[in-house]
């Protein structure tokens, strides 16, 4: 099986799961579109959403990249934590948001060092 793809795919499936959550929310809370406040529940699905949004663009080219230079299991790992630090981030925002930091540090972490390790690849290619 190829790690990387499935973390990749399972990346871009939570974000659409949790894009899926804001709409239904939407409805729950009587937030109309286009707005995007109203009720503080919706505001936090939404946020959710958009910070996964913001990480994510980041999180899948350095997933890519870094498996260009190491192996591939080991980057595959790395994008693990972060998809179990999206869902821990998930669950505490919607719940209570000061409570967000452990998944966003088990999310934002993994990023960084992918992002670094691609960074060290390329440099040591040079």
């Amino acid at each position: 099986m190829n790690w990387l793809d499935l973390v990749a795919l399972l990346a871009l499936g939570q974000y659409f799961l949790f894009a899926s959550l804001v709409g239904r929310a939407r409805g729950k809370y009587g937030v109309k579109a286009p707005a995007v406040t109203g009720h503080e529940v919706f505001e936090r699905f939404y946020r959710v959403q958009m910070n996964t949004l913001e990480l994510l663009v980041i999180f899948i080219p350095s997933l890519l990249l870094a498996a260009k230079y190491f192996p591939a299991n080991w980057v595959a790992a790395v994008g693990a934590v972060y998809l179990l630090g999206r869902a821990v981030y998930a669950y505490a925002y919607v719940k209570q948001p000061a409570g967000r930091a452990l998944g966003f540090v088990l999310s934002a972490g993994p990023t960084m060092c992918l992002l670094l390790m691609a960074l060290v690849g390329v440099l040591r290619q040079a």
